[in-house]
Order: structure tokens, then C-alpha cells, then sequence
């Protein structure tokens, strides 16, 4: 008997994440290490989880997560996009609670490009009096 796995692309800045969701204890495996080791905080860990704990469904569902592209921090928005879309499949009710906090919207900032001839994006030239 093949078990059930749930599968959702999350995305944030310039990280993608392919997300697979199965029934099982709360292990939590990204890139094929364990999720402590690859995010080294455990502020990054529990915005991994938010969306399960936001149901309620803490340790309940194990996650397997191959994640490219961008820094820890937008991996981890990333991973949660996903884990909250494929939540979507396991209950289509869970969908008031996700949208409601804000974890189905692919956030859409990115960074803006360097201007020519500037120090960043927006900050100008350096002034000098004569």
C-alpha cells in the first residue's frame, strides 16, 4: 500500500520549493537534512511549521522539502508557502484559516536592481560641497 503524500511549489523572493506533506510524526527534512541543522534558527524552524500550527495539526503531518534559490530567510517563507498550499489538498475547509493569516498570498517583494551611476537602488550620490 503507497502512502499518502500531498505535494505544493512554494515561492518567496528568489526561492522556489517543492513541498511534499505525508501523515506522520512532525519530521521535517529539507534538502535531505534535517530541518535544525539546514535553517540554524529556530526562528526560521517555527515559520516552517506556522501553518501547521495555526491548525492545530502540529506533529501530525511530516515534511519533505527540496528548496533552491535565495538566503535561510526566504527559504523558509518559501517551504511555508508550500506546506500551506498543500495543506489546501489534505482539507479544502483549512482555507479560511490560511487565507486569513496571510499564508496562501505568494509575498511578491523582491529586491529592486542597482541604478547606474548610484551607491543602491534608491540612495543618490554622495554629497560633496565643492
Amino acid at each position: 500500500m503507497e502512502q499518502v503524500r500531498y505535494y505544493a511549489t512554494g515561492r518567496r523572493k528568489t526561492a522556489s520549493a517543492r513541498v511534499w506533506l505525508m501523515p506522520g510524526t512532525g519530521k521535517i527534512t529539507i534538502n535531505g537534512r534535517e530541518a535544525s541543522e539546514y535553517l540554524r534558527r529556530l526562528t526560521l524552524e517555527r515559520l516552517v511549521t506556522q501553518p501547521l500550527r495555526l491548525l492545530g495539526l502540529e506533529g501530525q503531518y511530516d515534511i519533505m522539502a527540496t528548496v533552491r534559490g535565495g538566503g535561510l530567510s526566504g527559504q523558509a517563507g518559501a517551504i511555508r508557502h508550500g506546506v500551506a498550499r498543500a495543506l489546501l489538498q489534505v482539507n479544502p475547509e483549512y482555507r479560511a484559516v490560511l487565507k486569513q493569516n496571510g499564508l496562501l498570498t505568494r509575498d511578491a517583494r523582491e529586491k529592486e536592481r542597482k541604478k547606474y551611476g548610484r551607491h543602491g537602488a534608491r540612495r543618490g550620490f554622495q554629497y560633496v560641497k565643492r
